[in-house]
């Protein structure tokens, strides 16, 4: 049978944890490197929801995006979610591995799949790493890639309305600018906003930002498409199941059925 270790080992070849960002918390969190795994599921965040999943399908393992735990704690109880979370996992014998940052920036990583999703051409890191690896030119943080000829800020939100199946897309910027060059940060990555306007992109893509990045992107003249947080990453664990999957066919692996996404819209009635 395969170990906790297994697939851990293989997550930090695939996604490798130098790429982490410093304060991410990535790498096995829960669980013994010991411990023999039949079932795994994948999911972007460890919620009540996914939990129960995982719990009732006897899962030994869950790779979470989203690290649990995410901050230092001091005391595991059963007075905050983190740590009722914590104490079910572990009494049911359930490892958690994230691989977060680190996957967010590999070669084949979710920031690397949401730039060809939008169908980008001469995809690179937005902020290469420095250290020498294997393909170095394709790890780093965020990405950058080019259209051509260059398309409406409403096309290439169209376009990845369609690419997501998402029902709409909040912008900043004029629907008619035009985009020839697009950086891409998923989840919740504002601070890269400088650095792909420092690029030269006439766009940025993320997942969620605050007003006054939203502010910012408005008076620097780059065009802001907000894709939401679970929709700039979810695809990325549903790809990483059949990624590990493939690596590991004597395993059951699945992306979790019963997570969603937090937020969604009351539609206003027209008048």
């Amino acid at each position: 049978m395969l170990t906790i270790n297994d697939v851990a080992q293989f997550l930090e070849e695939f996604a490798p944890l130098r790429l982490a960002a410093d304060w991410d918390n990535v790498g096995l969190l829960v669980g013994s490197r010991q411990g023999l795994v039949e079932r795994v599921m994948t999911c972007l965040t460890i919620t009540p929801s996914s939990a129960a999943e995982a719990m009732r399908e006897k899962v030994g393992l869950v790779v979470a995006h989203h690290p649990l735990p995410f901050h230092p704690l001091k005391r595991i109880t059963d007075d905050t979610t983190p740590g009722r979370l914590l104490l079910s996992l572990i009494r049911h014998g359930i490892a958690v591995v994230s691989p977060h940052t680190a996957f967010d920036s590999a070669g084949r990583g979710i920031n690397q799949q949401l730039a060809e999703k939008l169908g980008l051409a001469g995809i690179a890191p937005l902020i290469p790493e420095r250290e020498a690896g294997p393909s170095p030119d394709r790890l780093g943080t965020g990405r950058i890639g080019e259209i051509s000829p260059p398309i409406s800020l409403r096309d290439l939100a169209l376009r990845a309305s369609a690419a997501l199946q998402l029902p709409g897309i909040q912008v900043v910027g004029k629907e008619s600018a035009q985009i020839g060059r697009v950086a891409i940060a998923c989840g919740s990555a504002g601070e890269l906003l400088e650095a792909g306007r420092r690029a030269g992109c006439q766009a940025f893509v993320t997942g969620e930002a605050t007003f006054h990045t939203c502010l910012e992107a408005e008076a620097g003249g780059v065009q802001l498409l907000l894709l939401g947080h679970y929709a700039s990453e979810r695809f990325g664990v549903e790809a990483l199941a059949s990624i590990l999957q493939t690596q590991f066919p004597l395993l059951n692996i699945w992306a979790s059925r019963d997570e969603g996404d937090p937020l969604h819209w009351i539609e206003s009635p027209r008048v």
